[in-house]
């Protein structure tokens, strides 16, 4: 027997219980947030730029940060961080609740995105370290089922109160939550942390890559906001050179927040550029589709975070059958054929007009859009995880996890300028998920061509399944 805790204990119950909390914050947070996009922009006079801002902000510093978080948890601790961060995000959660105006609310946003960068990673890294090797896997499932089941009920949970109260109470109800997981991971989780760590954090990495993305990203939503030229040119600026700087630290760091090397696989630098052509589509989707079910169509928030539910629902049905059919067949066909039936979902979303009613416009979309994630996500982790070796699994998912979250950062920064959203929301809807439909396409066949037909077989420690589609690729495991 391994050292660890066992599954069937009462202190395996409590490490659980603490890694389910800590995530299910993040993860209602991500799916409730869109839907209360609308209410954010009537309360605070918040135009579509505003707007974009409350959601690329929290991923401009999630994303660029999470390798970050993770380190910092391999080398002061795990259970440090993650509690470091459930305070970081309640606390920022508390400053969105009570922002009066757009520029405080993308403010809050920002360091909960920052904070989230510790939580998150530290989430599955508590699981990996706290249980033996042979519980491990069982413990993972039950992560992702019960941090699903609270993902499910966000949209209806956040929905109400967004109609019966305030879109505030989104933000709020993150406090509760985050003081219940921060007690139980101070009295029940063990402490742990990587005894070979360099003592090496590469924060000049997370730091210029934050900066190149803020510059471009200000760039794209602020331009045909209209930004002055001189300020815009002065952003792309800045946002190069902060891009350029991050590539030389990487190249040059004995211990770089990216190992470049990692590249050099085919496999890993396919399975990324899939990532980040359907995380992409897929985040301008989810971005649209709410706004579009509120502001043209009439739904209630309840009720335009409920009509995605189908997604959530398929994912947690069938995304573990499509793991092990890849694990049989290998990913490559999987991942070529999941982002064009996800396009396809987009392609009959994007129909979706005034009059269109639920159960014949909106839930076939919905339900393709579901089976084609289903399809895809797993067998991704998967051949992102075979195409590094162990020492690097923490990492690889990391880099991973980073593209997605970057992706749906420059797509929601990008494609509503391009489809025309800010001068015709309904005809720039249907523009903006085309538009994400060829990305899926993209991803296809990027898949096709990129991705080896046989993997070597990973253990379920290795390949959890993040447990909602509206919060991507949330599976950092540093411990690995």
């Amino acid at each position: 027997m391994s050292d660890g805790l066992a599954y069937d204990t009462r202190e395996g119950r409590w490490v659980l219980t603490a890694a389910v909390l800590g995530s299910g914050v993040a993860f209602l947070d991500g799916t409730v947030v869109n839907a209360a996009l609308p209410a954010i922009g009537h309360d605070l006079n918040a135009g579509l730029a505003s707007l974009q801002w409350t959601l690329t902000a929290y991923l401009l510093t999630l994303g660029s940060l999470l390798v970050v978080g993770g380190s910092l948890g391999d080398l002061y601790g795990r259970r440090r961080v993650f509690v470091a961060g459930l305070t970081g995000f309640a606390i920022a959660s508390l400053g969105c609740a009570v922002a009066q105006n757009s520029g405080q609310l993308i403010v809050a946003r920002c360091v909960q995105g920052a904070a989230a960068a510790a939580l998150v990673p530290g989430s599955l890294a508590l699981i990996s370290a706290s249980f033996r090797v042979e519980d491990r896997g069982r413990a993972i499932g039950a992560w992702s089922g019960l941090a699903g089941i609270s993902t499910a009920i966000g949209p209806f949970v956040g929905g109400w109160l967004i109609d019966s109260v305030s879109w505030r109470l989104v933000f709020l109800i993150n406090l509760p939550l985050s003081a219940v997981a921060i007690r139980v991971a101070v009295r029940h989780v063990p402490e742990s942390r990587d005894e070979d760590s360099t003592h090496h954090v590469d924060i000049p990495g997370g730091l210029t890559l934050s900066i190149g993305l803020a510059g471009i990203v200000y760039a794209l939503i602020e331009g045909p906001a209209g930004a002055s030229r001189s300020t815009v040119a002065a952003a792309v600026v800045i946002g190069i050179c902060g891009l350029i700087a991050f590539g030389v630290i990487e190249a040059r760091s004995p211990q770089p927040m990216v190992p470049l090397v990692l590249f050099k696989s085919r496999q890993f630098s396919g399975a990324n550029a899939v990532t980040v052509a359907v995380y992409a589509a897929l985040g301008v989707a989810t971005f649209v589709v709410v706004v579009h079910l509120q502001n043209d169509l009439g739904y209630s928030a309840l009720g335009s975070g409920a009509a995605l539910l189908p997604i959530t629902a398929i994912m947690l049905a069938l995304s573990a059958r499509f793991g092990a059919l890849a694990q049989r067949i290998g990913p490559r066909w999987p991942m070529t054929i999941g982002p064009l039936v996800v396009a396809l979902g987009m392609a009959m979303l994007s129909q979706v007009d005034q009059g269109s009613s639920y159960l014949s416009g909106v839930l076939p979309g919905v339900v393709v859009l579901g089976f084609g994630l289903a399809i895809t996500v797993a067998p991704l982790t998967a051949a992102v995880l075979a195409a590094v070796d162990d020492h690097h699994a923490g990492v690889g998912s990391a880099i991973n996890n980073a593209a997605a979250r970057i992706a749906s950062l420059l797509a929601i920064a990008t494609i509503p300028a391009v489809a025309g959203l800010a001068d015709d929301f309904a005809d720039g809807y249907r523009r903006a998920l085309l538009i994400s439909a060829v990305l899926a396409v993209i991803g296809g066949v990027l898949a096709c061509f990129t991705i080896r037909e046989a993997v070597p077989v990973q253990s379920a420690a290795h390949v959890p399944v993040g447990p909602s589609c509206l919060e991507p690729c949330m599976k950092v495991d540093r411990a690995a």
